[in-house]
């Protein structure tokens, strides 16, 4: 049955819904068509004849809405979708999914772009609903793939897709986008059509538009929304059959590098996800799973479409190829868990290998995990997996019987070893239970361990506030301990049953331990309520805390939790702060010193403070601090930052001194004379001389003028700082203190190569015959970008240089580095290390690329290498004062094998570069004499300073730092 408009009442856009998910599902896709700011719209339902029911509703839906919704009954055998594209009038046409919803405006965006570009395809973005559990980002209620909003982030037009190349990549085309009609024609060619079966030819459909339009148009709107969330293994067979496919049918229409990318893709979006799933399946399904799904990867494990992956996957791949379920299932819970080891990992012939019997030489090799660096790490610093074997109810405890892989090179002694298990709640972290373990051993590759758990009798719940309890395994062996979770599996612990509780408050708070597994597959044991009694009590209590009184108290208790939590926000401090603290009388001799932002106890803010203490000047120093005070003076007052004894101490404070700014919020008082040392010269563009804020508005460039204009002093170091920094930030020429940087006197005293190595070099255990490499490269982040990538591969130059060298990495003090495990002693990081001008005397040669540091450096006279693989980018995209290949101060190199090469010949290369770096010296540091420190002071503090300087007394004391980890 068909109801056709009248031709002059054409539509602009035909959505094709397949009536096949049954009524409810096809009156939402049907409502979300009526529903369109577009009234050209009409809905196709495309019936299969099988359900009366969606029959009836097909033609309910067509009667109510003559004109807008066509009831149209597919053919036996036919394909739903091409059936409706067949009965389609509208100029363009998309498709619904089973409840899939279009966005109130999805049409209107579609044909504008359609309209506007002329393009064949138009492609918006989609949400669907999240997996059970599933973290979506705050105020999100449905999930969208990752890689979705990078394609997707302007309206564009391509006419190739290799300019968009996720487009065909990654399932983007399976809905949220619409195709021209007449694409679709039976006698078009080429005709883009469902050729095969749902889903595979679903999911084959929008590759198959992609190629055959002439150009694609992607906007950033919202086109589709609650498409049917993903069942990674149930869906695993058809999708990657469709990537294979879509891999194929890309390389026969030219698109060689799009098809490998597909394969790729296929690994990461579908097989790996698959992987995940076989954690919450029983031993039977993982089984039948892993069956299904190794003979469709035969032919996709090439070495290009390992060789991106993490080791781990590559290994959860190979050995999911192999039908190996329990073997994927832990390579999947490594993924999970990153840095966990889940295989007896053996070594040969100098390679680590995911287990014993895969012994080939080279790293191409799937189950090769060498690069992990396990083999370099101690036992204590291993997160062995700790698998429950066994877990059941014996003479009413709790009986435990477990499994901990144990690599060949863990505890090659075998020395004698111990455990106990410990039961720590879950939300009070300090109260914990330990209780013995009845028996641990050395068995083939691992530990085995026994243990009985009085649970009844021992586990002292109150019975509030303590109902989950999370056990793990202390193990002691050869004077190393460390603490692994338990990992296990529903049906592995459904034989414990229950037990019976017994908590401080009395039984009707819980009658009942119930050992259980976690979301992440470890067990966990939970008071519960089983009894009548408890039962009772619990519906009683929870009548008591939701009926309406209830729930509008706990309204009320909230609401006033958020107004504290205001109270105490940065807005109102400042607003306190501006309003009545500035009214504060002056402390006399009062500093207050920030050295980047309250991260660290160093920079020039240090040195004048140790000069001014050393003269023994009659200040009262204060120091803020971001998080810890760990490593700050101890003979100054220390405030957090932001805190209340924080915003006095500005308030009330005859001098400020920092070294990149005091929060922009807080105006400078009358009576404060504030000296900003900055935090080094100028490579890249600064100030106002930033595109970034040429492109603000002018209240946002105004709060950056009104907080410089607040300093009195700025140090400079050479006429470049001038010239620079003082115009980009529009100081007046008069507050520029041409003094040098206090920080950079201790590398002026350490330019004599016969000096020895700082204490720093002991500390690290650093032997005299290694030459010292410190890599410091430059922040390339943004607001709220923390985690880097470092351009290096650390691994790498381990392997090569490690017994020669030593390598200190120091990331930028903005962002933080994950660095992977070395070869011990090769490899220290150095991030947390306040005072970087020890790290520089510390260096005997520098690996640094555009940072300022390099302008430090150069004051040492010692070898200065530019690692900088992105300069032309990022130069490009940050601007830059001059052209750093032609004025640097030592090798400009772009690749890792360059820099090696200068490293491994460094004696030959470096004179010709003494010349170079003395004239970077002199151009960017011509004021580093030596005696900033003491001109700083005698210039800011000279109401303070006597006539006759007294000797120096000791080093500054200071509280006691954090260990500097390698």
């Amino acid at each position: 049955m068909t109801t056709e408009p009248h031709p002059a009442d054409a539509p602009d856009l035909s959505v094709v819904v397949p009536a096949d998910a049954g009524p409810e599902a096809l009156g939402a896709c049907a409502a979300s068509v009526l529903e369109q700011t577009l009234r050209h719209t009409e809905a196709v339902l495309v019936d299969p004849g099988r359900d009366s029911a969606t029959t009836r509703a097909c033609a309910a839906l067509a009667a109510r809405h003559p004109g807008r919704v066509r009831h149209v009954t597919a053919a036996r055998g036919a394909d739903l979708r091409d059936t409706g594209a067949d009965h389609a009038r509208g100029t363009w046409v998309t498709f619904l999914g089973p409840g899939e919803r279009l966005q109130k405006d999805a049409g209107r965006n579609l044909l504008a772009a359609a309209l506007d570009t002329g393009a064949d395809l138009v492609a918006g973005t989609w949400t669907r609903l999240p997996t059970p559990g599933e973290k979506l980002p705050r105020g999100a209620e449905q999930a969208e793939p990752a890689w979705q909003r990078p394609l997707h982030t302007r309206t564009r037009t391509v006419g190739s897709l290799t300019d968009a190349p996720d487009l065909v990549v990654h399932d983007s085309l399976v809905t949220g986008f619409c195709v021209r009609r007449s694409l679709l024609a039976p006698d078009a060619r080429p005709a883009v059509r469902h050729e095969e079966p749902p889903p595979v030819g679903d999911l084959l459909f929008g590759v198959r538009a992609a190629l055959a339009a002439r150009t694609v148009t992607l906007i950033p709107n919202t086109i589709t929304t609650h498409r049917a969330a993903p069942a990674p293994a149930a869906d695993a067979p058809a999708r990657i059959t469709a990537a294979a496919r879509a891999a194929r049918l890309l390389a026969r229409h030219g698109h060689p590098g799009l098809a490998a990318a597909r394969e790729r893709a296929l690994l990461t979006d579908h097989v790996l996800p698959c992987a995940a799933a076989l954690l919450s399946m029983g031993r039977e399904e993982r089984a039948r799973t892993a069956a299904q799904v190794a003979p469709l990867l035969a032919g996709h494990l090439g070495a290009d479409a390992l060789a991106p992956l993490d080791p781990v996957a590559r290994a959860c791949l190979r050995l999911l190829a192999d039908g190996d379920a329990d073997g994927a299932r832990d390579a999947a819970y490594a993924l999970a868990n990153p840095g966990t080891v889940v295989s007896p990992v053996v070594e040969h012939a100098g390679r680590v290998h995911w287990r014993p019997g895969t012994g080939q030489d080279t790293g191409a090799d799937p189950l090769d995990i060498t690069e992990l660096g396990l083999q370099y790490r101690p036992f204590s610093h291993l997160n062995l997996l700790n698998t429950v074997t066994r877990a059941t109810r014996s003479q009413g405890r709790l009986l435990l019987v477990g499994r901990i892989v144990l690599p060949a090179h863990a505890l090659p002694d075998r020395p004698e070893v111990t455990a106990t298990l410990v039961l720590t709640c879950r939300d009070q972290p300090g109260r914990a239970l330990t209780l013995p373990v009845d028996d641990i051993r050395y068995a083939k590759d691992a530990l085995v361990w026994r243990a009985c758990a009085d649970l009844t009798r021992l586990l002292g719940a109150r019975g509030v506030g303590d109902r989950v309890w999370d056990p793990a395994l202390t193990v002691t062996a050869g004077g190393e301990t460390l603490t692994t979770p338990l990992f296990a599996e529903p049906e592995t612990v459904k034989p414990a049953g229950a037990l019976r509780a017994r908590p401080h408050l009395g039984r009707l708070t819980g009658d009942t331990w119930q050992p259980y597994v976690t979301a992440h597959h470890r067990l966990a044991v939970c008071l519960l309520a089983r009894r009548r009694p408890a039962r009772l009590a619990e519906k009683l209590l929870h009548y008591a805390t939701h009926f309406r009184p209830a729930r509008a108290l706990r309204r009320r208790l909230a609401a006033v939790a958020a107004r504290r939590k205001r109270l105490a926000g940065q807005a109102v401090k400042a607003r306190v702060y501006r309003t009545l603290l500035l009214r504060l009388p002056v402390r006399k001799g009062q500093v207050v010193y920030e050295a980047h932002m309250g991260k660290q106890y160093g920079d020039s803010p240090r040195a004048i403070h140790e000069e001014a203490m050393a003269r023994g000047l009659p200040l009262r120093p204060v120091w803020s601090y971001a998080e810890k005070p760990d490593g700050f003076p101890a003979d100054a007052r220390l405030v957090r930052r932001w805190s209340w004894p924080y915003l006095v101490a500005l308030a009330r404070a005859q001098y400020w001194v920092d070294n990149q700014g005091f929060p922009h919020a807080l105006d400078k008082p009358r009576h404060t004379t504030y000296l900003q040392t900055w935090h080094g010269s100028a490579y890249k563009r600064m100030g106002f001389d930033e595109a970034r804020v040429k492109t603000q508005n002018d209240p946002q460039r105004r709060r950056l003028q009104r907080a410089v204009d607040r300093f009195d002093h700025f140090l400079i170091r050479a006429p470049h700082d001038a010239d620079t920094l003082g115009r980009a930030y529009r100081l007046d020429p008069d507050k520029l203190l041409p003094t040098g940087y206090p920080r950079n006197d201790r590398l002026v005293a350490a330019r004599d190569q016969h000096a020895p190595r700082p204490p720093l070099a002991e500390a690290l255990s650093i032997p005299d015959d290694r030459t010292v490499v410190l890599y410091a490269p430059t922040f390339r982040g943004g607001p709220g970008h923390k985690d880097a990538e470092l351009p290096l591969d650390i691994r790498r130059f381990a392997e090569e240089f490690g017994s020669t060298h030593v390598l200190l990495v120091r990331s930028h003090y903005m962002e933080r580095a994950a660095l992977p495990a070395t070869a011990p002693g090769t490899v220290h990081d150095v991030s947390g290390h306040h005072d970087v001008s020890e790290l520089l005397a510390l260096a005997d040669v520098l690996v640094t690329d555009y940072s300022s540091i390099m302008f430090d450096y150069a004051l040492l006279d010692r070898p200065l290498i530019h690692f900088a693989p992105d300069l032309d980018a990022y130069t490009a995209e940050r601007g830059s004062y001059f052209d750093l290949r032609e004025r640097a101060g030592g090798p400009v190199v772009d690749t890792q094998d360059a820099l090696h090469e200068v490293l491994a010949h460094l004696d030959e290369v470096d004179p010709h570069w003494k010349a170079a770096r003395a004239r970077f010296a002199e151009e960017f540091g011509a004021y580093d004499t030596g005696g900033a420190a003491a001109a700083v002071v005698d210039t800011l503090f000279a109401a303070h300073t006597p006539r006759r300087r007294p000797k120096p007394c000791p080093a500054s004391r200071r509280r006691p730092a954090e260990r500097t980890g390698s």
